[in-house]
């Protein structure tokens, strides 16, 4: 069985006081809360300071990205060394990575392999577009995008990394997925596409992922679905309150609570 997995991008919010204060407050609800791995992914600059603080709890960190080299003249990146020893995941191939800053799926795969090379686990994100959507090309669009990260991964490799689906239509617009819609294209167009290049088992044990407007209203219904195993979560992973209230609703609807 996958352990259910959720973690809370906070994209560029929070100082690194309101970093410390936002995990204090979670550290206690969610150490409360067995059989649900979580994780909070803040801003580089309060990375530490968040590790820091949680320390010893239930909750591990993630950072929001990273480049692939170890060293180098490449201003204002942030290499795979340089996250050891201060988070555990790191997320790659965000929407707003690729839409604003023009990542591309070969840049996305050789951060992965940079990762994994470096004992980071990937969080990659794949999805599609509206028009994309509507166009009736979600399914060749996503699964191409999962075949160019996973290119150069090994099977053994690819059971240690997590997969996001985030359609980009829903990503900070208060629209989701149908929870059907969601479970089908992950089953089909992600683990489908897994299971053509590592076969059915590794497949069967990769986490993914749901994000995009995911609210405690909602959760249930996603993770009622049996091919989503948790959620990449980002406006709702900024109030504790809310939260807390994901990672109790995933693992009631689960049955792990």
């Amino acid at each position: 069985m996958r352990t259910p997995f959720l973690a809370g991008n906070w994209k560029m919010h929070k100082t690194i006081d309101e970093a410390v204060a936002l995990v204090s407050d979670l550290r206690g609800p969610l150490d409360e809360v067995g059989g649900v791995d979580k994780a909070v992914c803040p801003p580089f600059v309060a990375l530490a300071a968040v590790a820091d603080a949680l320390a010893g709890s239930s909750i591990r960190v993630g950072a929001q990205d990273m480049y692939w080299e170890e060293q180098g003249a490449y201003t204002g990146e942030v290499s795979p060394t340089m996250l050891q020893g201060l988070c555990q995941y790191v997320i790659i191939g965000h929407s707003e990575r690729r839409g604003y800053f023009g990542e591309t799926d070969d840049g996305v795969n050789r951060k992965v392999l940079a990762a994994l090379a470096h004992d980071l686990t990937p969080i990659v994100c794949v999805g599609e577009s509206l028009e994309q959507n509507e166009a009736g090309e979600t399914d060749t669009f996503v699964s191409g995008q999962v075949r160019a990260a996973m290119a150069g991964v090994s099977a053994e490799q690819a059971a240690r990394l997590v997969i996001a689906y985030e359609p980009i239509w829903a990503i900070g617009t208060g629209k989701a997925a149908s929870s059907d819609d969601a479970n089908r294209i992950i089953g089909q167009s992600v683990r489908g596409t897994l299971a053509d290049l590592y076969g059915g088992e590794v497949a069967g044990a990769i986490r993914i992922q749901y994000g995009g407007s995911v609210k405690p209203g909602n959760v249930s219904d996603f993770m009622s679905q049996p091919d989503i195993d948790g959620a990449l979560v980002g406006g709702a992973s900024l109030k504790a309150e809310d939260f807390v209230a994901l990672v109790r609703g995933t693992a009631e609807a689960k049955g792990v609570s």
